[in-house]
């Protein structure tokens, strides 16, 4: 066995190559729209709010916060409830709990001109549309990171569905879509019906990475120069962070 017979995880790059650059080329319009969202938040000095209700969507809101590159601004709305860390079924179940994320966005403070990026890749479950139809009731701005294709591809009468079988797509002010396929996974292997090796997490960090950097992009153009996280494993780290520590501590509730 060569070095080149790697032929699943050489389909496994492909497809992750290929779809980052079917997201490159479509979504770039939607994730300058965001960057321009979060720009004019940033300028005001306000928080922009960010919550993946659902075991790995999670992973989303933790990729842009308090990380080595990104904003300061940003503030992950890390609930217990959905993290895997409180037990993978137990996480299901509450990302099922109708009523559940009108909770923990009242939980968290968010009001009439707040920014938030809602993360799901389904775009359909209990915890997440309620968390978009009570921003929507408060008068908070959204951005929806989740796959079109897959909201629209899951029946009506799925048990992991909203109680109003609404999509996130339709709740939100905007939609960066990542394109997920139904079921995520994209590599097949001979002989075994299910496919593995999933595809969101990737997608999830590129659309959002990118949105941080565009908006950052934006800010320093016109003058405005963000505080940014310095990595504390980095020369310096702590000392750059610390100069802004108490600016954020206390408004960002996970800091």
């Amino acid at each position: 066995m060569g070095m080149a017979d790697t032929s699943v995880m050489s389909q496994y790059f492909q497809k992750i190559v290929q779809h980052l650059e079917i997201l490159h080329q479509e979504e770039m319009a939607s994730i300058h729209k965001a960057a321009n969202m979060l720009a004019d938040h940033i300028k005001q000095d306000k928080l922009v709010y960010v919550y993946g209700p659902g075991g790995h969507s999670n992973l989303g809101s933790q990729e842009i916060f308090f990380r080595a590159g990104g904003l300061m601004h940003i503030s992950a709305i890390l609930d217990e409830g959905t993290l895997l860390s409180g037990g993978a079924l137990r996480s299901m179940a509450v990302e099922r709990t109708p009523g559940y994320g009108k909770l923990v966005l009242n939980d968290y403070g968010l009001r009439e001109g707040d920014l938030l990026i809602l993360i799901n890749a389904y775009g359909i479950n209990a915890a997440l549309i309620d968390a978009a139809l009570e921003a929507k009731a408060k008068g908070v701005k959204t951005i929806g990171v989740t796959s079109v294709r897959h909201a629209l591809a899951t029946p009506r009468d799925h048990v992991a569905r909203h109680p109003s079988k609404q999509n996130l797509h339709d709740l939100v002010d905007l939609v960066i879509d990542s394109k997920i396929e139904v079921g995520d996974a994209v590599v097949e292997i001979e002989g075994l019906d299910q496919r593995v090796a999933a595809m969101s997490t990737f997608a999830n960090a590129y659309l959002l990475n990118s949105v941080m950097a565009e908006t950052v992009d934006l800010l320093v153009k016109e003058g405005v120069h963000p505080p940014i996280w310095m990595s504390g494993n980095a020369s310096g780290g702590d000392e750059a962070n610390s100069r802004f520590i108490e600016r954020f501590k206390g408004r960002i509730k996970k800091l």
